[in-house]
């Protein structure tokens, strides 16, 4: 058997179903005027539970002792021969089950409708509670992308500082180390000596050079000025030696 609880206001329903979908168990039930008075017109005759027609001397009718043993208390779907006052009374309860699952119904589906338009309501309410946020967030953002640039330009300025520095470090390494290039070509310029010097053997070669021209295809001729030549380069070689 199912079972429901709900509650709307200060009125608390809790009510089970069984697998035909009809109410079985009512607790805290608050039915319409309409319902409620159409059940007390129907009310009266139940409570008037269908006598039997007693015999004169005050004994139950044949048909009752027969049986020999009390009818049960449960309701139950009448019999052919039970009476017409059981018949209309169980029609009744009929009615009265059929118009309490109705209410019920209308009920849950009210219980239904409303939770429905609260989980609207909340999540309209969300929705502005969010919209509502949206500016303090926006400026949370906007304060902490200042931040963000103020940093970056604290950086940027250190580095161009550093850079600045590397540069101006630089370019006295350069001017340095151009200062110290200088001084060591120019005292390398004084450790050299510079000595004017003349062709060797000059006349010897001008007397080579002509007598090739003239001999180009009898080199052999100027053999005797070539020996002259080497021994002429010799003998200088060896002065310059004995004077450096």
């Amino acid at each position: 058997m199912g079972g429901c609880e709900s509650s709307q206001g200060r009125r608390k329903v809790s009510f089970g179903l069984d697998e035909q979908d009809r109410v079985r168990v009512l607790q805290g039930i608050r039915l319409t005027e309409d319902v409620v008075n159409r059940m007390k017109g129907s009310s009266p005759s139940r409570r008037e539970s269908p006598r039997s027609p007693r015999a004169a001397n005050g004994t139950a009718p044949s048909s009752l002792a027969a049986e020999g043993k009390p009818r049960p208390t449960g309701i139950r779907p009448p019999k052919e021969s039970d009476s017409a006052a059981e018949q209309e009374l169980y029609r009744r309860y009929l009615a009265e089950q059929s118009l309490v699952q109705e209410e019920l119904l209308r009920l849950a589906k009210r219980e239904r409708e409303a939770a429905c338009e609260a989980k609207e309501r909340s999540g309209i309410i969300e929705e502005r509670q969010r919209a509502a946020q949206l500016p303090v967030d926006l400026d949370a953002w906007a304060v902490g992308l200042q931040g963000w640039e103020a940093d970056l330009k604290r950086q940027e300025a250190f580095y161009q500082e550093q850079l600045a520095r590397i540069e101006r470090k630089n370019a006295e390494i350069y001017k340095m180390t151009s200062e110290q290039y200088q001084e060591a070509a120019t005292k390398a310029e004084e450790r050299i000596k510079r000595r004017n010097a003349d062709p060797i053997c000059a006349n010897l070669q001008s007397e080579i050079l002509k007598c090739y021209q003239e001999n180009k295809r009898e080199v052999l001729k100027c053999s005797e000025l070539a020996k002259e030549y080497q021994r002429c380069v010799s003998a200088a070689q060896k002065e310059l030696y004995t004077l450096s």
